[in-house]
């Protein structure tokens, strides 16, 4: 941990602004994580805070921050004051609200594990500067025993309540970051639920309160575990009646106004030309990644294994989804192309 202090030290004094002890008189918010769906969201979170708010933006890649406030600092409409910050615990400092989008559970960890490590090295917030605790937001899709670590640790990092962690991951794709109308599951202590929800607004349009704080990713792995097998099973029916003759819109019409509905297949159906907006017909550019499903299956096993749950269709389902992207025609494609990797007609 003591290389970790050393590298992010220098950086604060560099800013001439201690991690915790500026006195607050706006709203500082920081965003960690600027991938396909945390570049859109912290563009949305900005652009409906009001200008007298700051936010600081922060990614490995930095060439994704410096484009974000570049975009952010153009708009017409005004919204936060965006920064670009060197790493992730220059973001962190003086924010009253930290919101992470990461890829896997190391991520988030080491994310949290810098900030931590930046903040014990800091004089105290003053308290009598202090209006309100500081509110961690984590949006990644991880499991949820290792949430529950992050928000221990940030727990006995920010005593007296200092600071609380909780978990919102999402649904809705890239195209509902971009549009403003993802889903969030959170984690968090009903007394949480005042200020979180206006916050998770600002970049989708519904907030579904799961229960205490891992509450949100126990919901959101059931269900992408769930889309993963109607997936497959989408699939396979489609092809299955495509190789008996069926016309596949056909087939789909009924499927979708009987009992195999579901949103593969009616909103994200696998055969190209069926759903004229799905990835199927652009070649399955777009949408779910096949590697990320891989990722969410992983982690609602090992979420599964740790409940003493039975999955036993969740082997099958991963081996579908190993060698879908191992084909070089399906790899980074949509996971809707499992329906390609079946042989389907295209």
């Amino acid at each position: 941990m003591k290389p970790a202090v050393r590298l992010w030290k220098p950086v604060l004094r560099a800013q001439r602004r201690a991690f915790s002890s500026s006195a607050r008189r706006l709203d500082n918010y920081a965003f960690i994580g600027l991938g396909q769906m945390g570049y859109q969201m912290a563009r949305n979170l900005q652009a409906k805070l009001p200008p007298s708010d700051t936010i600081r933006v922060f990614d490995i890649n930095k060439s994704a921050a410096d484009k974000l406030v570049q975009e952010m600092a153009a708009q017409q409409a005004g919204g936060a004051a965006p920064e670009v910050a060197h790493s992730a615990a220059d973001a962190a400092r003086d924010a009253d609200t930290l919101i992470t989008c990461l890829p896997e559970p190391k991520h988030v960890k080491s994310t949290y594990d810098a900030i931590i490590s930046a903040f014990q090295t800091e004089p105290k917030r003053d308290k009598s500067s202090q209006s309100k605790s500081r509110l961690f937001i984590d949006c990644s899709t991880i499991d949820p025993t290792s949430s529950r670590e992050v928000a221990n640790a940030v727990s006995s990092a920010f005593p007296n309540g200092e600071g609380v962690f909780v978990d919102a991951p999402m649904s809705g794709g890239v195209v509902g970051a971009t549009a403003g109308t993802l889903t969030f599951m959170l984690g968090a202590p009903q007394s949480l639920l005042g200020r979180v929800e206006p916050i998770l607004l600002r970049m989708g349009k519904r907030v579904l309160h799961c229960g205490p704080q891992g509450a949100g990713l126990s919901a959101k792995l059931a269900n992408n575990y769930l889309l993963a097998i109607e997936n497959i099973a989408t699939a396979e029916a489609m092809n299955l009646g495509v190789k008996w003759g069926l016309d596949p819109k056909v087939l789909a019409s009924v499927i979708n106004v009987s009992t195999g509905r579901c949103w593969p297949s009616e909103v994200n159906n696998p055969v190209p030309g069926v759903v004229e907006t799905a990835p199927a017909g652009r070649d399955y550019a777009g949408g779910f990644g096949i590697g990320l499903m891989r990722k969410d299956l992983r982690l609602a096993i090992l979420a599964a294994k740790e409940a003493g749950a039975e999955l036993p269709l969740a082997s099958k389902a991963s081996e579908v989804y190993e060698a879908a992207e191992s084909d070089e025609k399906c790899k980074g494609r949509d996971f809707s192309v499992v329906y390609r990797w079946l042989g389907g007609k295209e």
